[in-house]
């Protein structure tokens, strides 16, 4: 397959496209009596979402979990907030020029891949997600991005791929 830049990688042995907003995980808020919970109110749809998502995409190539390490490519596609578009009736749709090319904004790309791993160790795509030791791609884009930059939805959400690498890469 043919991977972002026009460079050949190998066919994954999942590809996941999960619709939805990306929730981050990782700053928790102290409520009292010990208790922690994520600031974030969007991890656990978030993490629903790419659990059920993986589910069926292993369910469909007959997959079972991956025991050894493991390679992943994980785009995340994001609304462009409203004021990064004019405010006029003629610019409602036109991007200020202003407005950045990516997003270099909250939520940090390293607390979304944390909520996406998480969710693809409970959907048994892999034993731990410790086996992640790799990255081949790993960003975050704007949905307006769409037919232009490889694996980028048209919606909020995200495109998941899997590699196996070496030893107890069960397919």
């Amino acid at each position: 397959m043919k991977g972002p830049g026009g460079i050949e990688w190998p066919e994954p042995a999942l590809t996941i496209t999960v619709r939805g907003v990306p929730g981050p995980q990782g700053s928790k808020t102290h409520v009292g009596g010990g208790r922690m919970i994520e600031s974030s109110a969007k991890v656990k749809p978030w993490r629903e979402c790419v659990a059920w998502m993986a589910i069926q995409a292993r369910q469909k190539a007959r997959g079972r979990t991956i025991t050894g390490p493991v390679a992943l490519a994980v785009t995340f596609s994001l609304e462009r907030p409203r004021s990064h578009y004019g405010n006029g009736r003629n610019t409602a749709t036109v991007l200020r020029p202003s407005a950045p090319a990516r997003p270099d904004r909250k939520p940090d790309v390293s607390k979304l891949i944390r909520s996406t791993e998480d969710a693809l160790t409970t959907a048994l795509v892999y034993r731990d997600d410790a086996l992640v030791v790799e990255y081949w791609r790993l960003g975050k884009y704007y949905v307006s991005d769409y037919g232009q930059v490889f694996d980028v939805l048209d919606t909020p959400g995200a495109v998941i791929r899997v590699w196996p690498l070496g030893e107890g890469g069960a397919r």
